[in-house]
């Protein structure tokens, strides 16, 4: 149950940071935004990981240094997916991919969840399909929706490359790896911004607010390292991955986007999906 709390703390701290990155890239270049955003995640990661200290070993800082690469790659991807305007395929596509990878990591590697935990791990994976997916009444070409779909399983496969890593470090690691793996993800992110050519630099009174999703990220994914330190990968990765819910629930209430029919189903599967795998 431990577990369950703190990967579902994780996925409201990520639905936030998600809804605040969305609202701050309108204004901003989304790479811009992104790479502050990493920033934040860097400081508050590393202000973590001395507050709790640990001792990370050189595999752990290994895995924590994959676990950044996938980070880097998974915004990337992201973000270049949802500059094309096709975010009804690039969002539910990117957000089951990164559940289905540390599914797969935790069965390889041993974990064997009970038949009411995979009917919960089911119904959640459906639960995060419905509630990232958005009407596109913009349409597209079949090489578009095939270009979003290409970005979507890249950005979801970083990201899950980063829950599946990230799980693999030592509780006695602390939050270090969490930090290395922060300055891995900067400096991928950096290079990226640099090669598209961004605008680097914001204005002052802005750049505190660009810090701000992924100070929450860092929460987040902190979050999850505990979570998946307590509990196995392959619920609380799901669970986790429910953050879409948030950021929904969160333009409704603040930006009065209209929640549709599918998201409203979306919301209850993830309810259910949450007792299904707390009851097992």
């Amino acid at each position: 149950m431990t577990a369950i709390l703190l990967a579902l703390a994780s996925a409201v701290a990520y639905g936030v940071s998600d809804f605040f990155g969305g609202v701050f890239s309108k204004r901003h270049s989304a790479w811009t935004i992104a790479f502050w955003g990493q920033i934040g995640s860097l400081l508050t990661a590393g202000l973590l990981a001395l507050w709790v200290g640990g001792r990370p070993d050189r595999l752990d800082l290994l895995w924590a240094a994959v676990a950044g690469v996938g980070s880097a790659l998974g915004t990337a991807f992201l973000y270049r997916g949802l500059a094309s305007g096709r975010m009804s395929v690039v969002a539910p596509v990117s957000a089951v991919v990164s559940a289905g990878v540390p599914i797969v990591v935790g069965v390889a590697t041993g974990e064997r969840p009970a038949a009411l935990t995979w009917v919960g791990i089911a119904v959640g994976l459906a639960a995060i399909w419905l509630v990232a997916r958005a009407p596109d009444p913009a349409g597209g070409t079949r090489e578009g929706v095939a270009a979003s779909v290409r970005d979507g399983v890249l950005a979801g496969a970083g990201f899950g490359a980063y829950f599946a890593a990230i799980g693999q470090v030592r509780e006695e690691a602390g939050l270090w790896p969490n930090a290395a793996s922060m300055v891995v993800a900067a400096v991928l992110l950096l290079i990226v911004v640099l090669a598209v050519r961004a605008p680097l630099r914001l204005p002052w009174r802005r750049t505190g607010l660009a810090l701000l999703p992924g100070m929450l990220g860092a929460v987040a994914l902190t979050l999850f390292l505990l979570a998946s330190q307590q509990g196995l990968l392959t619920v609380v990765a799901v669970i986790a991955s429910l953050y879409p819910a948030a950021t929904v629930i969160l333009a409704a209430l603040v930006l009065h986007e209209r929640i549709h029919r599918s998201q409203a189903v979306g919301l209850a599967a993830c309810a259910a999906a949450v007792a299904l795998v707390a009851v097992a």
